[in-house]
C-alpha cells in the first residue's frame, strides 16, 4: 500500500514586515504590495485583447492569480512590464557614445555548482557563462531582456554580477580590466509557464526564516515517513 508523505507547514511562518518599495511606490508591507498589484492584474485580466495576446495560457482568472507574484512575476503576458522599463531604464541619449568590441573568448564553466544543480531544465547555461557577456555588453543597472529565459540564468547572472566570489571576480578582472561591478536589471520572457515559474523562484528574494522553516517542516516529515528504512538493529550479544 502507498503511503502518501504529507508535507506540512510550518505553524509559524516568519513574514517580513514594514515598507516596500515596488516600482516608485511605497506600501506598508510586502501583503500590501502583493495585493495592489493583483487587483490590478484582475482589472487586466478583464480585457478580451489583453487575453487574444498569442501564448496567452489555458486558465481562469483566479488560477492565474493565484500563480502570480506582481508586478515581478505574472503566470501570463505580465502588464508591468513598461512600468518596469520606465522605473529602471535610462532614458536614450545620442550625444552618449556606446561602444563595445565583438565578445570573442573561450568560455568554460562546469555544471555542478549548487545554482546550476538547484533544478535541473533542458538548454540550462551556467550562470557564470552569461555573467561574461552581461559585463562586457552592459552597465550596472542597466535592464537586460532575455526573450527565451528558460530557467532564468540570465537573471540570475545578472544579479550576480553585484557580488561575484572572489575567485570569479579575480579570473574575469584578469581577462576584462576595465569591468564594472553592479547588479543589472533583467526582464526574463518565456512561453512556458512552467520555464517561468522555475526562473522566478530562481531569481526572487527569499525570506531565509520562512525558507529554513519549510525546509526544517519537509525534512522532519521525511524522517517520520521514511527515517524507518534507514535504521539497523543493533545487536550487543557476544
Amino acid at each position: 500500500m502507498n503511503e502518501q508523505l504529507a508535507l506540512e507547514s510550518p505553524q509559524s511562518k516568519t513574514q517580513v514586515e514594514g515598507p516596500v518599495e515596488c516600482l516608485g511606490m511605497t506600501f506598508e508591507n510586502d501583503e500590501k504590495r502583493r495585493a495592489y498589484f493583483l487587483v490590478k492584474l484582475r482589472e487586466k485580466l478583464q480585457d478580451p485583447a489583453f487575453r487574444q495576446i498569442d501564448g496567452f495560457p489555458i486558465g481562469s482568472d483566479e488560477d492565474i492569480l493565484a500563480l502570480s507574484d506582481p508586478p515581478d512575476y505574472t503566470a501570463c503576458p505580465n502588464p508591468f512590464i513598461e512600468g518596469f522599463i520606465k522605473h529602471h531604464g535610462k532614458p536614450y541619449d545620442p550625444n552618449m557614445l556606446y561602444s563595445r568590441e565583438p565578445f570573442a573568448a573561450d568560455i568554460h564553466e562546469g555544471k555542478s555548482e549548487p545554482i546550476y544543480n538547484a533544478h535541473s531544465y533542458h538548454t540550462k547555461v551556467p550562470h557564470k557563462a552569461i555573467m561574461r557577456y552581461i559585463l562586457h555588453y552592459t552597465e550596472p543597472g542597466d535592464v537586460v531582456l532575455d526573450g527565451f529565459c528558460g530557467a532564468g540564468m540570465t537573471g540570475v547572472a545578472s544579479q550576480a554580477c553585484a557580488s561575484p566570489n572572489h575567485s570569479f571576480r579575480s579570473l574575469i578582472e584578469h581577462d576584462m580590466p576595465d569591468v564594472k561591478w553592479g547588479s543589472r536589471k533583467a526582464i526574463l520572457v518565456d512561453l512556458s509557464p512552467a520555464a517561468t515559474f522555475i526562473a522566478m523562484n530562481y531569481n526572487r528574494q527569499p525570506d531565509l526564516n520562512s525558507y529554513q522553516n519549510h525546509t526544517n517542516a519537509i525534512l522532519e516529515a521525511l524522517r517520520r515517513s521514511l527515517g524507518w528504512r534507514y535504521q539497523t538493529i543493533l545487536n550487543n550479544k557476544k
